[in-house]
Parts: structure tokens; sequence; C-alpha cells
């Protein structure tokens, strides 16, 4: 029997045992050393050679992670270590640092309990080191800290035991920070991490030494030792000694939970169905007899089986051959295989249990966020994101005989990556894919050429805008073709507190399912409390309001008057870019009495039309996305790089010292931020450590919106010029 077959072997053996589980993702800055560190838990259970961990990156095994040095996609393994005479199951999953895949990292957090949180001793905590445990914290996920590359501090900066000492307790702070501010209130303190409990580690992954205090209590080696051999040059040494997989994975079975504890706090949070009843008992309490309820987190599309969904289970068992219900989609799918990951292969097994991880295919109708069980359940909270895509290409088939391919593969990727866009612009017949960032689409665009066979062309990127509204309008009323309907609208912007909640997932499109939990949570952001009853709907971080009284037969039109308010919100008045931050105000209606005359041809142009003319008459606005810049660069050089940004219209936000360098935070328009790399590697002798963040969209500055509008409706097939509010208003 191979190594791996008996791997999968002691897993299926311990996957019933619950309390032996622990489900782990591991998440930091980009080259903080992740897939390194994971290296060493696949060597230390017996998968990999020593010489090897740390160098092979056994889970970059995409042929363009390999090439970029980066990880791209997430990635599963499941391995058992044996602790105090115990085995233990530990299913990993080694997650994207770059701030393009943040979205893997998203979903991935929804699949595990606890995190293992990757901060280089050099560069410190970054800002996607922030972002990475935010969305932990949000996913109630308890986090622990491995600080990394220990052995450059010494050897590189050349600093001193007292040094390295303010170094770890900087890196700390900042993460207890974050813990406080983010983590949910009941663990505010007790997620907080300390080294002397052992929910900290220091190490060198590339190295395969690791160490906490009760290990380093355990061995007898000190700080000092470490010091001292990492100055020797000893590190080999140090490997044999401090086993950095066996520290790590101590701390991960000592502090992180086992589902069965996790899930008593996680699924109140992210199930909002009855908990009471027998499927709320069973997931709470991690039932592998209760139904099965379980949650896809990940779509992959392997040649031969066709979508491949890793799967978190939270209740019951999952067999091949059985009729699964797909929440969402409303349809029924019958599952063919049922299988564990093994980092780049996919192992069958006979079933899986509640509180594991498990790669299912055929659930050809899944998407990542699917809820999926044997008789229908509510389905599990969204995924909140914390950006979105802004950056859009076209995409054609260089053979016009393969668009039916592409089109194809188009569905495939908008399914494997839910941050990926697909549309088709009917004007212009363009097929249109929007991603986070340049590198997210050229990656896509690479995959398309080299693992799906398929030769394209693509545009240069273009940016995505949004559009708003600065002012209140006046009063608009909209007319049907037929003339026997009529409603009156205006729009506003939508209160910045409103907003907010809608831009960072507060607040949802499903939260009208629960319009009382709706109401008080509007109530709390400053709206009027009989305001807050009168929601019809939420759409793309925008409102609509019903502010009629007494309308005859309003209710029995109410569905298309949301939908024709949805239509308008997806292609606004100015460019047809899609509209943000507006409320839209129903005013009055008079309803044809008959049905037939007020059916959606009549209704939705009635809808359309006076929002249109109404954005148009409330100084209407583009919005564009905007990224935080995080610079590290030498005192000497700051003044570069503060030039730099403010030559991109970016503004300079905090500067921080720390140690010899400064920390420059600006806030940059996207649409400047092309070619940045080459300029501020030129303007510091490559000096810079830097990074970027999404930061949502800002208005854009008056004197420029007339080009831009230009360019993006002669780009899209419409007429140069902008409409009027009369273009929209029937005589």
């Amino acid at each position: 029997m191979g190594r791996r077959e008996e791997m999968v072997e002691k897993v299926t053996t311990l996957m019933d045992q619950q309390e032996q589980i622990r489900n782990i993702g591991i998440i930091a800055h980009i080259d903080h050393g992740k897939t390194t560190l994971t290296d060493n838990f696949v060597s230390g259970a017996g998968l990999l050679s020593e010489d090897l961990s740390g160098k092979a990156c056994v889970m970059d095994f995409h042929a363009d992670e390999q090439e970029r040095g980066i990880t791209i996609n997430t990635a599963n393994i499941s391995l058992v270590y044996k602790k105090e005479n115990k085995d233990y199951l530990v299913n990993i999953i080694d997650t994207p640092g770059h701030v393009d895949f943040s979205g893997e990292v998203t979903r991935a957090m929804r699949a595990v309990d606890g995190a293992i949180v990757v901060v280089c001793a050099v560069e410190g905590a970054m800002p996607q080191t922030e972002t990475v445990l935010r969305q932990a914290l949000r996913e109630r996920v308890r986090p622990v800290l491995f600080i990394n590359k220990v052995d450059r501090l010494i050897n590189e900066l050349q600093v001193t035991p007292e040094d390295m000492q303010k170094r770890f307790a900087k890196i700390i702070g900042k993460f207890n920070d974050t813990v406080q501010k983010m983590a949910p209130p009941e663990f505010k303190e007790s997620w907080q991490v300390k080294p002397e409990d052992g929910t900290v580690a220091f190490g060198s992954a590339y190295h395969n030494w690791g160490i906490t205090v009760p290990y380093m209590k355990k061995t007898g080696m000190s700080f000092k030792d470490i010091f001292d051999h990492c100055k020797e040059e000893k590190q080999k040494e140090l490997s044999k000694r401090l086993v950095l997989y066996d520290a790590i994975i101590e701390m991960v079975i000592a502090h992180l939970p086992n589902p069965v504890k996790a899930q008593q706090y996680r699924i109140p949070v992210i199930w909002h169905g009855d908990q009471a009843s027998e499927t709320g008992k069973a997931m709470v309490s991690c039932n592998r007899e209760g139904p099965l309820s379980l949650m896809v987190t990940n779509i992959c599309i392997d040649p031969h089986a066709g979508p491949v969904s890793t799967c978190r289970v939270f209740s019951g068992t999952v067999r091949k051959g059985l009729k699964l219900r797909l929440s969402n989609a409303s349809v029924e799918n019958t599952v063919q295989s049922v299988g564990l990951y093994m980092g780049a292969e996919r192992l069958n097994v006979e079933r899986v249990y509640s509180g594991n991880i498990v790669a299912l295919t055929g659930l050809r109708d899944a998407y990542a966020g699917e809820t999926v069980s044997e008789q229908g359940v509510d389905p599990f909270e969204a995924m909140k994101h914390f950006s979105e895509p802004v950056i859009t290409k076209s995409i054609e088939a260089k053979n016009t005989s393969d668009l039916p391919k592409l089109v194809e593969i188009l569905r495939q990727v908008a399914k494997e990556d839910p941050m990926i866009r697909v549309e088709i612009n009917e004007e212009t017949g363009e097929h249109l894919i929007s991603g986070m960032g340049e590198l997210h689409l050229e990656i896509i665009e690479n995959r398309i050429k080299t693992e799906r066979h398929l030769e394209v062309e693509t545009s240069p990127p273009i940016i995505v805008y949004r559009e708003t509204v600065t002012m209140t309008s006046p009063q608009v009323e909209g007319k049907s073709p037929n003339r026997h309907n009529r409603f009156y609208f205006t729009v506003e912007p939508l209160p910045e507190a409103v907003f907010k909640a809608l831009a960072e997932g507060e607040i949802t499109e499903k939260d009208m399912k629960q319009p009382k939990e709706l109401q008080q949570k509007l109530v709390d952001l400053g709206m009027d409390r009989e305001e807050t009853k009168k929601v019809w709907g939420i759409h793309n971080k925008n409102l609509l309001l019903d502010n009629t009284k007494g309308v005859q037969y309003l209710n029995e039109t109410k569905e298309l008057i949301v939908q024709g308010f949805k239509e308008a919100i997806d292609k606004g008045p100015l460019a047809n870019e899609k509209v943000l931050k507006v409320l839209v105000r129903l005013h009055d209606a008079k309803l044809h009495e008959d049905a037939v005359h007020r059916g959606p041809s009549q209704v939705l142009p009635a809808i359309r039309k006076p929002i249109y003319a109404a954005m148009l008459s409330a100084a209407p606005t583009l919005m564009e996305p905007y990224q935080k810049v995080f610079i590290t660069v030498p005192q000497d050089l700051m003044g570069s790089v503060t030039r730099n940004i403010q030559g991109r219209r970016g503004r300079i936000g905090t500067m921080e010292q720390d140690d010899e360098n400064i920390i420059v935070e600006g806030l940059t328009p996207l649409a400047e931020m092309f070619g940045f790399a080459g300029d501020i590697r030129s303007a510091t002798g490559g000096k810079a450590i830097w990074s970027t963040e999404y930061a949502g969209y800002e208005r854009m500055p008056s004197e420029l919106q007339p080009r831009i509008v230009k360019q993006i409706r002669e780009r899209k097939g419409l007429k140069a010029e902008v409409p009027q509010p009369k273009d929209f208003m029937e005589p």
C-alpha cells in the first residue's frame, strides 16, 4: 500500500471521531510562508521527504502557481498526526495571499473552524494580514499566530535579542488589536494570543524549525539557543531539535476547536434557520446520524468528472448515490462520487461524516455558497466578500467557430470563481469578464488558453465604474405604453450609514425575508421606524421604498415594480454602468383595474423610465473604484513615494515610523494604478515594499466625468451624448 493510500485509510478511520478532528486554514499576506508551512505538515505526515520540506511547495500544483511562485487557488489536504498517544485528523486548507484572490480566503473560512495566521518577522503584519484575519473572525474562525522567517531577522537584519523581542511584541500587539476590534463579543478576550500560553509560535518554515513557549519548556531550548544556532548557521541541527510541524500541530490541537465545539457557536451565526428543528439541533451538535446538511465552499472543474464541489459537512453523512436538494438553485442532483483531497489528488472513499471537508462530484448545478441537503433546508448565510470586481476585459475566441466553446468555458469560470463576473454586452455582442485586478484576469485568460486549450483575444483592461446621484430629484411621472398606469418616483442619495452597512454585507437582499430584523437594523442606522416598514427592495447597495398611501391594486403589481427597480439599477442612465448608493421612492401610483392592462410589458417601462429621468434630474455622477496603497520605504525616499501617489490623483493618509522605515498609506483611483509597480520600483531603487487593498467607490472629480462618460458610451455602442431627463418622460 502506498503512503497516500495508507494516509486515506487512517483518515477514514478517524472521520467519525469528531473531537479528534481539526479543520484549519493557513492564511497570510502574500509571500509570508503559508505554502512553505504546509510543506512541513505534509512532511510531518510522512508524505514528503524532510529534504524537500519547505522547498517543494506541494500545494501549489497548478503550472502558473509554480511559474509565478504564488498561491492562486486554495488547496486541501487531510492528514493524521499522533499526539499524546492519540491520533488526530487535521483537514488543512492552504489559501492565497495576493489581494486579487482574497475571495478564495473568504470561501475557505466557511469550511474551517480555526486558522493559523502566518506573519513574516521581517515585514511584520501587513494590510492583507489584517484583511484575512478579519475574514476569519467574521466567520467565527478562531485564529492562532505563527511568526515566520525568524532566521532572516537574525541573519539578514542582524537584530539584537532585545530588538527581536520588540518586533515580536509589535506583531502580537497588532494581531490582538484586530481580534479586540473584530472578534465576537464573547471571544474578544479568550481569542487574544499570548506566547506564554502557546497560542503564538515562532520559527522558520523554510528551514523546518519552530517553537512555542510550552514546546520550549518540553525541549529545554531557549530563545538564546535559537539565536546562537541561527548565527552559527546550525539551522539543520535546530530543525532536528525543534520540529516545526510538531510544535504547530501541538498548538493546533491544544487551542483550535474541534467541529463539535465550533459548530455550537458558528451555526447560529452562519445558518438562520430554526435552531430548534431536527436539522438545527443536528448541525449545532455536529451529529453524524442527523439529517444531512452541507455547504459548498468551492468549485473546480475536472475535465473528466465535471464540477467538483468542496463542501463542509455540518451534519449527517454523505454517500455516493444520494439525491441531494440544492436550496438556492431549487433542483435535485445525485452524488456521483465522494472523495478526500490529498493536495493535487482526489481519492475516493465510501462516505464522509459531519465535521469534515469533502469533495463531491455530481452536483452539476451547485456554485460556491450553495446549501445542500437531503430534504431541503433554509440556506446558509451568504459569504461576505470584502471586495468586488473592479476591472473588465472583453474576451473573444480567435476562431468564430469556437464561440459556443468559449460561452461554455466562461460559464464554468463563473461557477468556479464567484469573484469573476461574466456578461454578454447585447449592444456590441462582446463577452465581458470582470475580476478583482489585472493579475486575476491575466490568470483566468492564461488558464483558458493552457488548461481549456482555447485561443482567445482580450482587450486592454477597462475600469468598472458606478453611477450615483448627489441630490434629491423632483417627483417624476412614468406612464405605461397604454397610458392606463402611472407611477411617481423620486431618487436621492442613500444615507451614509445605511450604504456602509450594505457595502460591508451587514444588510443584504436576503434580509427582505426577515422584515422585523431588517427594520431594526435600519432603525439602528438612523432611519425613521415608519420608513423602515416601507422597504420594498434591496439591490446592489440601493433601496426601494414604498411611500404610497391607499393605492388600489398596488400589491398585485409589487413584484413588477421591484423588478423594474432592479433593471434600472443594473444599467444606469449616464453610461449603462450599475447604480450605487441611491434611495428610490415610489410616492404614488394610478393603476388600471383590469390586470391584463398592467402586465410586464406595461409596468416595467413605466418604472425604469421615471427612475432614469429622476436620476438625471438629481445631479448624477460617476463613482470610480479606489485602492488603499501601503508602502514601506526608507525615510530618505519618502518624498519619491508621496509624489508618486499624488501624481496619480491619490491622497496621502497616514505616515507611520517603523524603525528606520516610513510606512506611507495612500488612497488612489484604480484607473491611475496601471504601471505603478514599475514606477515605484524606479523611484525607490527597488527599496520599497508595497501592497494594495480594495477601498470601495468614491465620486469622480467633475472635470473628468464628461470625458470618461463619453468613452464608456462609445465603447458600449451608445450615442455619445448623455440623455436628458425629458428623453425618458412621456409627453
